[in-house]
């Protein structure tokens, strides 16, 4: 994990770096929002893989345009490059690079300026996208449009169906969405969070769900008979936690330890981790935040 990314700010720049231009030139760009990281953006990353070096190209800054409500993401910032490098196996042993846009720079171009900006501004040479995926200003361009588009700009085009949610006893949970067809979405991924199916969210995810914490060295730490208690202010997540209970089979990651088996419950205001070995906090360095990993494991919290 990387404590400058998770610490840092973006900036409100139009002109993408260098680094970000180098990464999709000449590339395959999987393009969507990319908030969960789940399986089935995983399917696009795949599939960009089988034609050329993979990329992401998603768009932050939404929710402030759009007037939306500030919420955490499912993924930390810092944790999104691990993510990526677990999905290399899948993709030809080649990692996805990520590259963000500010939405405010390509809200008001139409569908076609949409695509002249992929081609001639970032020099892809082919997108990927799911079938439901829809760009330009006000969402006027669908999947046919961008293909089209892309054959006028020599750029291949390449439409993928929906990755489906396997999980039946789920399967209505967005009914009242018009655009929810039982595929996996980051809305599915936030509502098993909110009901604390961590088995539900591994399935959807592709793995366990990782929660990050910002901790100051003067975290609470208690002993207990049989190791330690760590207990956190909710305000030093840095992306979305499960429901409120208490959770068992969790790991515990600092740095470059091994994982530390351990409990975790969690109230209205505080995160609470229990293990049975050595202070799991035994920071190696002098600086005064730290970043720490909590991983569940497939489980369900055993409180209300």
């Amino acid at each position: 994990m990387s404590f400058s990314l998770c610490k840092s700010q973006r900036d409100n720049d139009c002109e993408l770096p260098s680094e970000g231009l180098a990464a999709v030139a000449g590339g395959i760009v999987a393009l969507g929002k990319f908030d969960a990281l789940h399986i089935g953006h995983r399917e696009l990353a795949i599939q960009a893989s089988k034609v050329g070096a993979p990329s992401l190209l998603s768009f932050v800054g939404m929710a402030e345009i759009l007037g939306w409500e500030p919420r955490a993401p499912i993924v930390a910032k810092c944790d999104r490059s691990r993510v990526l490098s677990s999905w290399a196996p899948y993709c030809g042993n080649l990692v996805p690079e990520e590259v963000q846009i500010e939405f405010s720079c390509v809200r008001h171009l139409t569908p076609r300026q949409f695509v002249e900006k992929l081609s001639k501004e970032l020099g892809v040479i082919g997108v990927v996208a799911g079938e439901n995926y829809r760009f330009g200003y006000k969402a006027a361009g669908d999947a046919s449009e961008l293909v089209r588009l892309c054959e006028e700009h020599g750029m291949r085009a390449y439409i993928i169906s929906s990755v489906m949610d396997n999980n039946q006893d789920y399967r209505s949970m967005n009914s009242n969405d018009l655009k929810d067809r039982g595929q996996v979405s980051s809305t599915r991924v936030r509502q098993a969070l909110a009901v604390g199916d961590m088995k539900y969210v591994s399935e959807l995810l592709g793995r366990h769900h990782r929660l990050i914490l910002m901790l100051k060295d003067k975290e609470e730490r208690t002993k207990t008979s049989g190791g330690w208690r760590v207990s956190a202010p909710k305000s030093s997540l840095l992306n979305l936690p499960p429901k409120d209970g208490f959770y068992e089979n969790c790991s515990l990651l600092l740095g470059n330890k091994n994982p530390v088996t351990c409990r975790v419950f969690m109230d209205t205001m505080h995160i609470h981790l229990e293990t049975d070995e050595a202070d799991p906090l035994d920071f190696e360095t002098d600086q005064e935040l730290h970043l720490l990993g909590i991983e569940f494991g497939d489980s369900r919290p055993d409180r209300d």
